[in-house]
């Protein structure tokens, strides 16, 4: 997996705000439509290119982020990462991910002697964690409720 990162300068940071102001004009008009295709025209050449509506909500996220001044990278979904690029994505220690893998809490491969993790299992486990921590901050704010410990 081969990706650029590098910090959004200060000038694509202002450049990607302007640009979001028009595509959401646009991105309105079209979603009236409920076509598949966008067409987009290249000033430059003056060239047509049609591309799927979905691409145009990615572009409006890559935009976002931009104007916020946040790098981003983009990686296919079933592309295998390794311990270290995992995580750095849940934001842990590569030995914390390595123990998850061995308890089988992640599925993984080993190639070689190392270990791939196809992206899919990560973003699920990330969203798996981030529902159980709901459900538990969802039950401990009831029984602070049914305990009267003064939240209201």
């Amino acid at each position: 997996m081969d990706a650029v990162i590098r910090k959004t300068s200060r000038k694509e940071q202002e450049l990607a705000s302007k640009s979001i102001f028009h595509l959401v004009k646009a991105a309105a008009a079209i979603s009236k439509r409920k076509a598949e295709g966008v067409k987009i025209k290249i000033q430059e050449t003056g060239e047509f290119v049609t591309v799927p509506t979905k691409a145009l909500d990615l572009l409006f996220y890559i935009l976002n982020n931009m104007a916020e001044g946040r790098s981003i990278s983009l990686v296919p979904s079933d592309s295998e990462i390794s311990t270290q690029q995992a995580a750095d994505m849940l934001n842990v220690s590569r030995p914390h991910i390595v123990k998850l893998l061995e308890e089988g809490t992640i599925p993984h491969k080993k190639v070689g002697s190392h270990r791939r993790i196809l992206l899919e299992d990560i973003v699920e486990y990330d969203k798996r964690l981030k529902e159980e921590r709901e459900a538990s901050l969802k039950y401990l704010a009831e029984q602070a409720q049914n305990l009267g410990l003064g939240y209201e």
